[in-house]
């Protein structure tokens, strides 16, 4: 079995960008500064 290495720092790109709520790195909307992803803004919006 290989050893163990940690994934590289990312420094720009789609794993940049964390959603402040969850923490999910996919589909984050950073417009405005939000920062939050798809479904943590569906969830905060208003009906």
């Amino acid at each position: 079995m290989a050893k163990f290495r940690p994934p590289k720092e990312r420094k720009y790109g789609r794993g940049v960008q964390k959603c402040v709520r969850c923490g999910n790195r996919d589909a984050v909307i950073q417009k405005y500064g939000l920062y939050l992803c798809r479904q943590c803004f569906r969830e905060l919006a208003f009906s």
